[in-house]
């Protein structure tokens, strides 16, 4: 007899959880590796989509540019299409309760494990002059973002996948010890557009923190900066129309104009026979100032009514605080701390 999924919801669908710091400004390539993902996702599973606000602060972060980026964050997510109704959207840090499991679980976290994690030394690279414990037990409170909604599925890019190997290694390890509590996460990647490039440094993925602006697309940019950083992308030796590994430049410009057409590499390629990078550059420039149009006026009309944003933000909140509340006290629970208002 198959054993019954643990963490499964009343309507029977798995839990799928997901999110962005708001440190930079969101790019074409978290569209197209994750938020364009996230809403095909909600009609399937039971989604909780956050604007992980807490963990942008390992690195110094201005408070007002915090604030109004994670608004704007938050707006972006509502008019990328993600439905307040459909999905438990919400600021990190407004359900304490990541930060009370993220604390349990690092006492559960051997010091060797964070040690071993590769973007901790790639982001001291970066910021040498703070590498603060944050930075080290980051991928801690991502373990605990994951376990406190009893996430089954959790988008994840290459870089990603190392913490969620952890997020598993520590509910293994907890629930070995003190009997199921945690489900057991697993890594969901899309099938095309998970990584998308640097426009003039192809070889590394597009940063939404990146200091040079022209390797980026911002969903927010206008249509004539849009084109310029399209028609100065990066390109390759030859003249070819052609996805190939020793072609980075031209490959990524394929992926994403094939991600926002809805035509496979292949067609992209045979549309673009006999035609140069130049055509190649002003076609996908022309793409996606289209598919961001009606994501910048969606989002201009909610910064507008921020009124309402508030409210959406909050109802969120309670929505995801009612699962978080549950899932700590079961933790809880099992560590023998006596519940608030319990009587002797």
């Amino acid at each position: 007899m198959t054993k019954p999924i643990f963490g499964l919801a009343s309507n029977g669908k798995k839990n799928l959880l997901s999110g962005s710091a708001p440190s930079g400004n969101l790019t074409i390539g978290n569209y197209i590796g994750a938020i364009k993902t996230w809403g095909e996702l909600q009609a399937e599973f039971n989604c909780y989509y956050m604007v992980v606000d807490l963990h942008s602060i390992t690195t110094r972060q201005d408070p007002k540019l915090l604030r109004e980026r994670s608004l704007s964050f938050y707006a972006q997510y509502l008019a990328c299409g993600l439905d307040p109704e459909k999905n438990k959207i919400f600021l990190q840090s407004h359900v304490s309760e990541h930060a009370e499991l993220a604390w349990v679980l690092n006492c559960f976290t051997p010091f060797g494990d964070l040690t071993r994690m590769t973007q901790f030394k790639d982001k001291s690279a970066k910021h040498p002059k703070n590498i603060n414990s944050g930075l080290f037990t980051y991928p801690v409170l991502m373990a605990a973002d994951i376990l406190l909604y009893d996430a089954h599925l959790v988008p994840v890019g290459e870089d990603q996948k190392q913490h969620l190997e952890l997020t598993r290694d520590i509910a293994l390890r907890f629930n070995n010890e003190f009997g199921e509590t945690f489900a057991f996460p697993d890594p969901f990647i899309g099938k095309v557009g998970a990584r998308i490039m640097a426009l003039q440094e192809p070889t590394r993925k597009m940063d939404k923190s990146d200091p040079n602006a022209n390797n980026t697309i911002y969903l927010l940019d206008d249509p004539k900066l849009i084109t310029k950083k399209c028609k100065s992308a990066q390109t390759d030796s030859g003249s070819e129309v052609r996805f190939a590994e020793d072609k980075p430049g031209v490959a990524n410009l394929l992926t994403i104009y094939s991600v926002l057409s809805g035509l496979t590499i292949p067609q992209v390629e045979e549309k673009f026979v006999g035609k140069m990078y130049g055509h190649l550059k002003v076609e996908l420039a022309e793409l996606v100032c289209a598919t961001l149009a009606p994501v910048q006026a969606r989002h201009a009309d909610l910064m507008k009514n921020q009124d309402y944003l508030h409210s959406v933000m909050q109802k969120g909140a309670d929505l995801a605080a009612e699962h978080a509340a549950k899932t700590l006290a079961r933790v809880y629970d099992k560590l023998g701390f006596i519940p608030k208002g319990a009587r002797k």
